[in-house]
């Protein structure tokens, strides 16, 4: 009888562990209701964007900011952008600083120098965003390896 307990009393510790809520930061557990690419694009173009970032299909301005910066946005990469990490890099830049730049050319003071717009972009403003930028990547083919003389 006290094995019998201490059975129970075991798998009910397991189960009730396993019943917590997400941990905070938990990406797994963040979603946001369906966006407007359209208006996305809107936005895209309104917080200039293009200042600093290059998308197939649309021109830069002319007059572009003065770090010179050029962070592709969009097209055929080998890995798509998951929609938690785009809606992250727009409203905490700095958390992953873009790959292939002198340190530099993109920090200042240790943060990114994308500036926030959390506080001039609505909610739906950064979901209509996501979703345009979202609709801008394709996954490129993958390569498969030919062997020849082992498999058949």
């Amino acid at each position: 009888m006290k094995t019998l307990s201490l059975l129970l009393g075991t798998v009910l510790v397991a189960i009730l562990t396993g019943c917590s809520p997400p941990e905070r930061g938990n990406t797994a557990a963040f979603t946001l209701p369906p966006g407007n690419a359209a208006h996305g694009e809107e936005l895209f173009q309104h917080y200039q964007c293009l200042s600093c970032h290059t998308m197939e299909g649309y021109e830069r301005p002319e007059v572009l900011d003065e770090s010179g910066v050029s962070v592709e946005l969009g097209g055929p990469v080998p890995r798509l952008k998951k929609y938690q990490e785009l809606v992250i890099s727009v409203i905490n830049p700095s958390h992953r600083i873009a790959q292939g730049f002198d340190p530099g050319e993109v920090v200042r003071s240790g943060e990114s120098i994308m500036p926030s717009y959390n506080d001039v972009m609505t909610v739906t403003d950064l979901v209509d965003l996501i979703t345009f930028l979202e609709s801008k990547y394709e996954l490129e083919p993958f390569e498969y390896t030919q062997y020849e003389g082992f498999y058949y």
